[in-house]
């Protein structure tokens, strides 16, 4: 039997399209994926970014993760797991039950992340 923990924040900001800050602690959605299994995966962004797509790919990411994150009942589930830099992994689960993750995949926003696959956003960018 498993239990579902949701997570309550005062406040919720974006980092950027990855990462969220709730109550200033950070959190790195996963999307539908098990922990260090499959999640999903936006470009880096300011002196991170590789090249000029992958930046203009992470604006447009993180300005899709604000609108999302603005969504009514919006519900923040905790995984219990962290990531390499210890922050907790949790789901962004939709009203409708579907999770942020996907859709930012779904709309181009993201990859799927995958272990050790490192994903070129240089070489894989359908928005600009």
């Amino acid at each position: 039997m498993s239990i579902l923990v949701l997570m309550a924040c005062l406040t919720l900001a974006v980092v950027d399209g990855d990462t969220v800050k709730c109550d200033g602690v950070s959190l790195r959605p996963i999307g539908n994926g098990a922990v260090d299994v499959e999640g999903f995966d936006t470009p880096e962004k300011n002196g991170r970014a590789k090249c000029l797509a992958e930046k203009m790919l992470s604006d447009l990411a993180e300005k899709r993760m604000t609108e999302y994150i603005k969504t009514p009942n919006l519900t923040i589930e905790d995984t219990g797991a962290v990531d390499q830099f210890k922050r907790p992994l949790v789901v962004l689960r939709l009203p409708d039950g579907s999770t942020v993750g996907q859709h930012l995949i779904d709309e181009g926003y993201a990859q799927k992340w995958l272990p050790r696959h490192k994903i070129d956003w240089c070489k894989t960018t359908d928005k600009e």
